[in-house]
């Protein structure tokens, strides 16, 4: 007999609270075709993208955490001190080591919980959600703080036309903490490395370091490969999220996909057959693509604004660079 005491944890877990950071400079495609040949209808009609947010010198990767992070402690009416983990999904964070994680933690007084980084692009969010919901009921953690953030306009190449409009600025986070009744259903998650070479760096850092390229490293993308790969293959892992909660797309009242770009959200509707019912998040025309912080963002924006509403149920999904992806289906707080 094993003298290992088995862990004990909350039934369930729930997401309690939720906030979102967009830096204070707004900036609308007109500043983007300073450095590309296109048009203002031309991205719109192709991304949906009027504005995006572009963090400023002081507007860090942790400073904009912080700044989420409080107002999703505040939401979820816990102190600080009550915070038992802390996640960070990114990839703009240029510290190899220590994750930025360890300070985010030390500046909302969270204490001395377990801290992390991890490197999940656009789907980032959703594995964030999905260890923290395993900490909470394995009885690791009693609260998790999730944090999505991006500063992407540092990994933005503003000469290439095919992606200099897509990405923009932000944090978004949220407290996930025990239940006593499901709010978070089974995760569907993946990933296709055979596809790794269609959303990527365009230079490692260490070729970097070594040849000086007269371009800092930037993100590039196989556009019409990744549409496809969105639109087809990611509205079926979300399906499956659908079916693994028990949930049909009658029973849903909001969804919020990755903000990757309107016309994918738009085809995604289409092939799920979402109801008219259903509030779609399309917080991508004002903000652009903020990679892992994009689904918090969204969801916070839905309920500060009255679309959506605590207690609704809502299928997310996040997918990106991996190509990977995850998929769920939660009780808005």
């Amino acid at each position: 007999m094993s003298k290992i005491k088995p862990s004990q944890g909350a039934p369930y877990a729930r997401i309690m609270g939720v906030g979102g950071y967009r830096p204070t400079r707004v900036v609308p495609n007109e500043v983007i075709l300073e450095t590309i040949d296109s048009s203002d209808e031309w991205i719109r009609s192709r991304s949906g993208i009027a504005t995006r947010h572009w963090a400023g010198e002081e507007e860090t990767v942790a400073a904009m955490s912080v700044e989420a992070a409080g107002k999703a402690i505040a939401d979820a009416g816990i102190a600080p001190e009550q915070i038992g983990a802390v996640i960070v999904s990114t990839v703009s964070h240029f510290k190899q080591t220590p994750a930025v994680a360890t300070e985010i933690a030390h500046k909302v007084g969270a204490g001395k919980p377990a801290a992390f980084d991890i490197s999940a692009g656009c789907a980032g969010f959703g594995y964030g959600l999905t260890l923290a919901k395993g900490m909470i009921v394995e009885g690791s953690a009693e609260h998790v703080l999730v944090i999505g953030v991006e500063r992407l306009s540092d990994l933005t190449d503003l000469e290439d036309r095919a992606t200099a409009f897509l990405f923009g600025d932000g944090a978004g986070a949220v407290v996930v903490g025990p239940s006593q009744q499901p709010a978070m259903g089974p995760t569907v998650w993946g990933s296709e490395g055979d596809k790794s070479e269609t959303i990527k760096q365009t230079v490692a850092w260490d070729a970097f370091h070594a040849e000086r390229p007269e371009k800092f490293p930037a993100i590039t993308q196989e556009g019409q490969a990744v549409f496809r790969w969105a639109v087809f293959e990611m509205a079926k892992v979300a399906q499956q999220a659908l079916d693994a909660a028990g949930i049909s797309p009658d029973d849903l009242d909001v969804f919020i996909p990755h903000q990757a770009n309107m016309r994918i959200i738009d085809s995604m509707v289409k092939t799920l057959k979402l109801p008219e019912h259903v509030t779609v998040a399309r917080d991508v025309e004002t903000t652009g693509n903020t990679s892992a912080a994009s689904i918090p963002l969204a969801m916070e924006r839905l309920l500060a604004t009255g679309q959506a509403k605590s207690g609704d149920t809502a299928l997310i999904i996040g997918f990106g660079a991996g190509l990977v992806y995850a998929a769920t289906v939660v009780t808005l707080p």
